[in-house]
């Protein structure tokens, strides 16, 4: 099975904060930012909503994606959102409903 990697865009509780990163497991990733680690940043600001992920087929073009969306300005992530998840739904609790 390929491997996928994941361009991701997680914020706290009231969408304040964006903290936009890059993996290959985006459900370790997520619990990771959930339970205050590995960073500071995570842990300061409650990161732990996912709002925003797209997918690539190698390391190369996520890194690359992700480079683009960190150079952008906060109003571009905000749009970048906005354009999939307009209600800054937690996407991981949404996939959890889908599968139960």
């Amino acid at each position: 099975m390929p491997k996928e990697y994941f361009v991701y865009i997680a914020t706290n509780k009231r969408n304040t904060v964006f903290y936009t990163g890059v993996t290959n497991d985006i459900m370790r990733r997520m619990h990771e930012h959930r339970n205050g680690s590995p960073d500071g940043f995570t842990i300061k600001y409650r990161i732990g909503k996912l709002v925003y992920s797209e997918t690539f087929p190698t390391a190369e073009d996520a890194i690359s994606a992700e480079k683009k969306i960190k150079a952008g300005s906060r109003q571009k992530k905000i749009a970048l959102i906005e354009s999939r998840n307009p209600s800054y739904q937690d996407l991981l609790e949404i996939a959890s409903l889908r599968s139960q």
